[in-house]
Parts: C-alpha cells; structure tokens; sequence
C-alpha cells in the first residue's frame, strides 16, 4: 500500500460547498478529485488545463480600437486638464 500523508488548506466555504456537490455529482470526494488534479498535473508537468489573462470582450476590444484611432486623429481637439475642467464647467 502506498504511504499517505496529510495536507491542510483553507479554501472558501462557497468553494468547497459547490465543489463537493459539483464532485459528489461524479461520484467522487473532493478528496479524490483533488488526487485526481495533482496525479494529473505530475504526468502532464504542470496545470491539466490552459492558464491565461482574460482576453477583453469584443466590445472593450472594439472600444480600445476606437480610443486609440481618436487619440491619434489630428483632427480631435485636444485639451491640458486645466482646459479640459474649464470644458466641464461650461
């Protein structure tokens, strides 16, 4: 039989109430699916899935696209911070 050993992490109680139901569901503990999760990154060498920044939505993408083209129209008043509150004021 293999040795065992223990290990304590504080997770959050939402966390661990969803993953238990979510594991219990595929009939598993967490306990087992977090074996699962390391036997898995050990023979893959790292994380079993893709880890990545959020990439911005099509809408925030779109946004920056237009912000930048604004921003280097010659066309488009600019204004310092001073002139720009004076704007805000008017």
């Amino acid at each position: 039989m293999a040795k065992t050993s223990t290990y304590t992490h504080r997770l959050d109680a939402d966390l661990r109430t969803q993953s238990e139901a979510l594991f219990n569901a595929m009939g598993m503990s967490l306990g087992t699916a977090i074996d699962v999760f390391l036997s898995k990154a050990v023979r893959v060498g790292g994380f079993p899935f893709d880890i990545n920044l959020e990439t911005p939505s099509r809408e925030t993408m779109a946004a920056m696209i237009e912000a930048e083209k604004i921003a280097k129209d010659p066309k488009v008043k600019s204004y310092t911070v001073k002139e720009a509150f004076e704007e805000l004021d008017k």
